[in-house]
């Protein structure tokens, strides 16, 4: 199953210990990772990356992993304390980077100013493997499956969207003149917004793809050196991996 991943340390040291652990697990077959970096949290609540391991999605900017940990310092990290205008306008991220707002939560409690975490995005049929390994390095696990945020919120924002033009265009049919000036106003503004959205779930769904196919060939290379029980886990994660990516394009 795809999950994200955050284990936090009390230090540097710790982390890049906890990283080359789940490295290790990666190497094993016991997990697969996809990406993999070394962040800390700054004194003023922010999130810093200090390392980026070299994994199939290596490159942050728009995937899952970069926008996890673009969330942990911001307002949903503080829970109740966020404001609500600041909270409205990250939900679009949360649903990005396929983790839900209590994940985020939990990690950025935890993640207090001066801690390290690691945080990946990987695949795991148990949880016994990464948790014996953290925790023997002094680490706390936290995880979510990607699956905990629908991929179609763009698109039911759309729907949304779509509902309220059609009330004004039907409004508008019956509306004066000076009133039907005013409506196509803001039916322009609505369609305006409706495509946005609309932009977002392509982009989003051929970012989908895109890691896919990266994390498909990753595990292929890998899967060709191997034999026996290591082999059959890793061309099921592909399986998996694939079997994930058809429902979501699906929902």
């Amino acid at each position: 199953m795809e999950k994200m991943l955050a284990v936090v340390f009390k230090d540097e040291k710790a982390a890049y210990e906890g990283a080359k652990a789940l490295t290790a697990l990666d190497a094993e077959g016991s997990i697969a990772i996809h990406a993999q970096a070394v962040v800390k949290k700054n004194a003023d609540g922010t999130v810093s990356t200090k390392r980026i391991d070299e994994f199939p999605i290596r490159t942050f900017g728009g995937t899952a992993l970069g926008g996890m940990i673009g969330l942990i310092g911001g307002p949903i990290g503080l829970g109740v304390g966020a404001a609500a205008g600041a909270l409205a306008g990250l939900i679009g991220d949360v649903y990005a980077s396929s983790v839900d707002a209590d994940f985020l939560s939990d990690v950025s409690a935890a993640l207090t100013p001066g801690k390290f975490a690691v945080v990946a995005n990987i695949s795991e049929e148990w949880v016994t493997p990464v948790d014996t390994r953290m925790e023997a390095a002094g680490g706390v696990v936290f995880r979510t499956l990607r699956m905990t945020v629908q991929d179609d919120h763009w698109d039911r924002e759309a729907a949304s969207l779509r509902a309220e033009i059609d009330q004004l265009k039907a409004e508008q049919a019956k509306a004066h003149a000076d009133r039907k000036m005013k409506l196509q106003a803001r039916i322009d503004q609505l369609n305006a917004r409706r495509e946005k959205k609309l932009e977002q779930a392509r982009a989003h769904s051929e970012q989908a793809k895109q890691e896919l196919q990266a994390k498909v060939d990753a595990l292929q290379k890998k899967a060709a050196k191997e034999k026996g029980d290591v082999k059959a886990a890793i061309e099921a994660r592909i399986a998996h991996l694939r079997e994930d990516y058809k429902h979501r394009q699906a929902a």
